[in-house]
């Protein structure tokens, strides 16, 4: 069988570099955007392709989507991975900064899943992998955009999965806590019950088994990544 295809957005570095690796390690090939060129750099180290641009970008968005796809025939795996935002005290930000909020941790998904939705139909396969926050449905004052619109993609991800799921498209988010692509305090070490930062391998670990076929009776979900920072009721 023809090896596996993942697309990974924002993977330049952090999370989403660290997810690009994993699943090259486990013989996917990647295609890789980043606005910074290090995705390019990235995907060439790992025997893929990259696209420098921005996922806030339909035009960029589709280049990616389209060379991966005419190169290798298929898309098996979207990892959405996300910049940050804009932080101030809630009532001070601006629209425009509420804007781009929305086009940092929402439209990064809507626009990719878009455009790879009728080739994962086509193939009567996917898994996409959503990378939003701990902070989505207990939300902190420290990052006010990347709540609300994370917990607004918690909503987008249970209507796709409704939709979808007949298609065998799978999609789901994982909400990361405390990781070491941040930067490090001990006050937020020590609120972490399991006293530490977690590391951007483990998250791509996460990804890589959501996207395995030992996933294959997952989807809608939110998936907490965060050594026991935040537990359901």
């Amino acid at each position: 069988m023809a090896s596996k295809v993942a697309i990974v957005t924002a993977g330049g570095s952090g999370m989403g570099a660290a997810a690009a690796r994993r699943l090259a390690a486990e013989g996917y090939r990647v295609a890789i955007l980043s606005s910074s060129g290090k995705g390019e750099t990235l995907a060439k180290e790992l025997g893929g392709l990259g696209v420098t641009g921005s996922n806030q970008s339909n035009e960029d968005l589709k280049r990616l989507i389209d060379i991966a796809h005419s190169n290798w025939g298929r898309i098996d795996v979207l990892v959405n991975s996300a910049g940050h935002g804009p932080r101030a005290p809630i009532v001070e930000i601006s629209d425009e900064d509420w804007h781009r909020g929305l086009d940092t941790y929402l439209m990064n998904v809507v626009r990719p899943v878009r455009l790879v939705t009728p080739i994962m139909q086509a193939q009567r396969s996917g898994s996409i992998i959503n990378i939003s926050t701990a902070w989505a449905f207990e939300p902190s004052e420290m990052f006010p955009t990347s709540a609300v619109f994370r917990a607004g993609l918690a909503a987008y991800t249970k209507i796709y999965a409704d939709a979808y799921a007949k298609d065998n498209i799978r999609i789901n988010n994982i909400l990361p806590g405390w990781i070491d692509s941040l930067p490090a305090t001990e006050f937020r070490r020590q609120s972490v019950p399991m006293q530490r930062y977690g590391t951007s391998e483990e998250i791509a670990a996460t990804v890589a088994f959501l996207a395995s076929e030992g996933a294959g009776y997952i989807t809608g979900q939110n998936i907490r990544v965060d050594g026991g920072l935040m537990r359901s009721v």
